[in-house]
């Protein structure tokens, strides 16, 4: 895959709570940020993809934004959902059908929507707050598993929390801007061992928009364009133990991460090592942790000790989730991803402020993960 497909706008409505607005509105504010990014206008986007899992037809986005006959498709892919919109988005230019246009993501989640949705599961809410719900408890079995397996600590978790949080201080379009202390986190109540309350992300709101065009084009709208290098989806092969297994026996097999990092290292032509900053799936600290090996930044069992030295810290040799992860922003599904190249963009940029990673960073990495073994991941360079 050569480097054709350029990132010229991108906009993001902040991640929170926000009472009275919806998810359509904050879609289209998204967009209108990415369009002032870009300085485009609407009437300029020849195309559109959106992602959501509470709208169930993103494509009315368009009767805020204006009528003006784009095609418009919807796209649903669990958490891999805006690395699924990405792919298609950057594939409809790379094909030359069209030379801009825009991948939007939006959802706006209840409280305890991943601990607790009756209409999914139809269970009690004491079930949820015990800790029993399917999502949390498979993480839960899953980290506590690997840290067996590797000789890492529980506290390694609560370093990584901790600095997700720190990085959300100085995230302003962040849901959590305080700092929690690693002792803080391992003293907050267990959900589901070895995951305490602190190092589980949450459910909530918000909105990301990323424009792309044909790189012939880009240097018309930035003095900097970033290029998308690989969008790859994966799901599990039969036999990796996943959450919402129902037929595949309990046994463990390579991880849809991995081969879905395999085929975007591939065929953006870079390995692990030329990463300068990454975006890695943490709906738990755990996760985190797992995917800095499965996706190849470093060794299974080296996190430990690279975590202790700092090297995911903004400052570090691999800095992860530098605008703070899910953990920080929490997790509105149909936007996680384009939040994570919303970072990854301003980071290649040198624009990402306080948390801006040093040294002029050159090629930014983002994973998506989900249930049911569904994984998206993304390169891009400058």
């Amino acid at each position: 895959m050569t480097n054709d497909i350029a990132i010229i706008g991108v906009g993001l409505h902040p991640f929170g709570r926000f009472e009275g607005k919806t998810a359509m509105q904050m879609g289209a504010d998204a967009i209108r940020a990415a369009l002032g990014d870009a300085g485009l206008e609407w009437k300029d986007i020849q195309f559109a993809v959106g992602g959501s899992w509470e709208v169930a037809n993103p494509d009315a986005i368009v009767s805020l934004m204006g009528l003006t006959g784009l095609p418009f498709t919807n796209v649903f892919n669990a958490c891999a959902t805006s690395a699924s919109a990405t792919e298609a988005c950057a594939d409809a230019i790379r094909l030359g059908k069209y030379d801009i246009g825009i991948a939007i993501g939006l959802d706006k989640h209840p409280r305890g929507a991943f601990t607790v949705d009756p209409t999914l599961v139809g269970m009690p809410k004491w079930y949820g707050e015990n800790g029993q719900y399917l999502t949390t408890q498979f993480f839960g079995m899953k980290a506590n598993r690997y840290l067996h397996d590797h000789g890492i600590s529980q506290r390694t978790l609560a370093k990584v929390a901790a600095k997700n949080y720190r990085n959300g201080v100085l995230n302003p379009n962040a849901l959590r801007r305080k700092p929690i202390a690693e002792d803080d986190i391992l003293a907050a109540p267990m959900l589901n061992y070895p995951l305490t309350q602190y190092m589980f992300c949450a459910p909530d709101e918000g909105a990301a928009a990323v424009i792309m065009c044909r790189a012939g084009l880009a240097h018309r709208f930035t003095a900097k364009p970033v290029y998308v290098r690989a969008v790859e989806i994966r799901t599990r092969t039969y036999g990796a133990y996943e959450v919402n297994t129902t037929y595949a026996p309990v046994q463990e097999d390579v991880a849809p991460s991995v081969y879905a990092a395999r085929a975007a290292f591939e065929a953006a032509g870079i390995a692990p090592s030329d990463i300068d900053v990454a975006q890695l799936q943490d709906t738990d600290a755990g996760a985190e942790v797992i995917h800095m090996a499965e996706t190849g930044l470093c060794a299974h069992g080296d996190q430990e000790k690279l975590i202790a030295e700092g090297a995911t810290e903004i400052t570090g040799a691999i800095p992860v989730n530098t605008d703070g992860g899910l953990i920080a922003n929490g997790e509105p599904i149909g936007a996680s991803g384009l939040r994570q190249l919303h970072e990854l963009v301003l980071q290649l940029r040198g624009t990402a402020g306080e948390r801006q990673v040093p040294g002029d960073p050159k090629a930014g990495f983002a994973l998506l993960y989900g249930a049911p073994g569904t994984a998206g991941a993304t390169i891009v360079t400058t």
